[in-house]
């Protein structure tokens, strides 16, 4: 099914144009809605996963976050926001928002978003979402050694490189730093999925679920994110006022949580992402 057939299906109305945006997503131009973003799935229980994160990112208006029109098995209809360029205010209000989307916490670690599925997608990868006892035990099964397997069995990784990501993760619990409840987390909140638009910053392509919020701060810096220390400054300081500082010593943290963006770019981009990992893995052991 193309984007035009989807959103006439979908929404009920006449397409009048559609241009492809990059990837998997169309701007679709609707009789009476405008401009629509019409955005494909990767895989099965994608769409549902998306709009199930954004709904639940957005429950709150903490950061702002794209309307969902409609949805199906393949395809998702959002709004359309047109982007601007990035601005510090806009960068230290994203900050603030991001500190208080974080404690509005979750289920557990791993939880889906309400409504979503345990099978969810972070880009072309697959994720499994499914709650976990606490952190380290959720980040070592669902999100560092599955991702290992697969490079692996890609080549990859020989066994002596696998056995370093498994010598971490029996060590999460010390590495992690002190435990704290589980977030609400975005799961993606690389620079392309921080869009600049309106004066403000908004969080798209979601990978959402029960999460640890240093896995977001990590995730901001791992391909350089505009206006990155207004960011971070204001994130740690209304943290603060919201008698939830970050635990000492998260600065030290951010390659362990990198680890899994970097294994997942792995298993589908290859041997570049793979090296970088087994040197954030090695790092993350000191």
């Amino acid at each position: 099914m193309s984007a035009r057939e989807a959103v006439e299906r979908l929404l009920g109305v006449e397409v009048t144009g559609v241009r492809r945006s990059g990837g998997a997503v169309c701007l679709v131009t609707a009789a009476g809605r405008g401009v629509l973003v019409a955005k494909e799935g990767a895989g099965p229980g994608a769409t549902d996963a998306e709009a199930a994160g954004l709904r639940w990112l957005g429950e709150y208006g903490d950061v702002p976050v794209p309307e969902v029109h409609a949805h199906d098995g393949e395809w998702i209809v959002m709004a359309y926001v047109p982007p601007t360029y990035p601005e510090a205010a806009a960068a230290e209000e994203f900050g603030r928002g991001l500190a208080r989307l974080h404690l509005r916490g979750a289920d557990a670690y791993g939880s889906p978003p309400p409504g979503g599925p345990a099978d969810a997608w972070m880009g072309l990868a697959p994720m499994r979402n499914e709650p976990g006892e606490d952190w380290a035990s959720f980040y070592a099964a669902q999100r560092v050694l599955p991702y290992v397997r697969m490079c692996v069995d890609q080549g990859l990784y020989d066994t002596e490189q696998a056995a370093v990501f498994e010598r971490l993760c029996a060590r999460l619990p010390e590495l992690g730093g002190p435990p704290e409840p589980p977030s609400r987390i975005h799961g993606d909140a690389w620079s392309g999925n921080v869009h600049w638009a309106q004066g403000a910053v908004w969080l798209i392509d979601p990978a959402a679920h029960g999460g640890h919020r240093e896995a977001d701060l990590a995730m901001l810096q791992l391909f350089g994110t505009p206006l990155l220390s207004h960011i971070l400054g204001a994130y740690e300081e209304a943290a603060k006022d919201l008698d939830a500082p970050l635990a000492e010593g998260w600065r030290e943290r951010v390659e362990l949580h990198q680890l899994f963006p970097l294994l997942m770019h792995a298993a589908v981009f290859g041997a570049g992402y793979a090296r970088q990992a087994l040197r954030a893995a090695r790092a993350a052991l000191g």
